[in-house]
């Protein structure tokens, strides 16, 4: 009989599905699950013989360190397996205000961006809640630290495992359980324009971060497959919609990709484009990888750009690199270790 995965359950659920129990006990194992109990016998309150059952009929998701990669800037790489062997990345950066952790959603991903490693590897499956929650458990237990905030920007895209992220959000904000803040997770897609309405009649007040990496169509159907589908235009006007919904401001991810994006006119445009929308700019210099002969622009370059967004009355700032000397760019370190090159993710 296949097992069941228990930490993906909600608390109504569990309270359902444990109808026979008192109540605080059903609260014990939602607590223990979301502590990072990574099997019953370690719940330590409960009966010796309602753990045994429990681990009968029910599985607790885990993510497993394969490799742990430390950058110089304290930076952390993981490489996690999960319960059924599939590989997944993560990664922990240390901030003043804390640690912050960037998970993946899915293993691999279908929308194949031109830039980004994970896509290169195709996809294999959705991740479930539980093993979302179970990256942040680990990483925490590993260091012996608690993470304040969590960016949905690893392999994969987030939308495109909505209902599983959603559930995701409910359960690693619940108060008794990681107690993880809306505010304190941003959410990143590539422009899955459906999901961005769904998304914005959630009122959710987390932060939309929405790789945009081009200012028309004729660049961006070079470099996202999905603009093809959902347009610039379109997906402008879903990102308007879901700033008036939530009070929330935008933030949009620009690679910055030396001779393609990052010229005077693709600034004009952008700020142009963005006018009068409640948003934030990222630029990004895109890593120099292979096979794609992409190259990062210039510092003088990124200066000039952000000059020119800020004259049109744009915010926009430099993402700072963190974990350049680890490879910490979503899907290099998976590809290496299943025998393939990486890329910028």
């Amino acid at each position: 009989m296949e097992k069941i995965d228990i930490k993906s359950m909600t608390p109504d659920e569990l309270l359902t599905e444990f109808s026979d129990l008192p109540k605080f006990r059903v609260k014990q194992i939602f607590s223990w699950l979301h502590r990072g109990a990574a099997g019953f016998d370690e719940m330590t309150d409960l009966p010796k013989g309602l753990r045994t059952a429990l681990a009968e009929r029910y599985e607790i998701a885990f993510a497993r360190i394969v490799q742990k990669r430390v950058s110089k800037d304290g930076t952390i790489k993981y490489l996690f397996q999960m319960n059924d062997g599939e590989l997944i990345e993560s990664v922990l950066m240390r901030y003043v205000h804390g640690f912050s952790i960037c998970i993946s959603t899915q293993v691999g991903c279908k929308m194949n961006c031109s830039f980004c490693a994970t896509g290169k590897s195709g996809f294999s499956r959705d991740l479930t809640p539980s093993e979302m929650l179970s990256q942040i458990q680990a990483a925490q237990t590993d260091e012996s630290i608690r993470i304040s905030n969590v960016v949905l920007m690893g392999m994969g895209e987030p939308l495109d495992n909505y209902e599983n992220v959603l559930r995701f959000l409910e359960l690693v904000s619940h108060p008794d359980g990681m107690n993880i803040g809306m505010r304190h997770i941003s959410l990143s897609t590539c422009g899955l324009v459906d999901r961005i309405y769904d998304l914005a009649g959630k009122k959710l007040q987390l932060t939309l971060s929405v790789s945009l990496h081009a200012p028309n169509d004729e660049i961006r159907n070079r470099t996202m497959p999905v603009n093809k589908r959902w347009n610039v235009e379109q997906l402008l006007a879903a990102c308007r919609h879901y700033s008036k919904e939530t009070g929330r401001r935008v933030s949009f991810e620009y690679a910055m990709i030396s001779g393609v994006n990052d010229s005077d006119i693709c600034a004009m445009e952008l700020a142009s484009r963005l006018h009068g929308m409640t948003a934030h700019v990222n630029l990004i210099p895109v890593n120099d990888v292979t096979d794609t002969g992409y190259k990062k622009s210039g510092i003088s370059r990124q200066k000039r750009f952000i000059s020119i967004l800020e004259r049109g009355g744009c915010t926009a700032t430099v993402r700072r690199t963190l974990g350049a000397d680890i490879e910490a760019s979503c899907g290099q370190l998976r590809r290496k270790h299943k025998g393939g090159n990486g890329y910028e993710g």
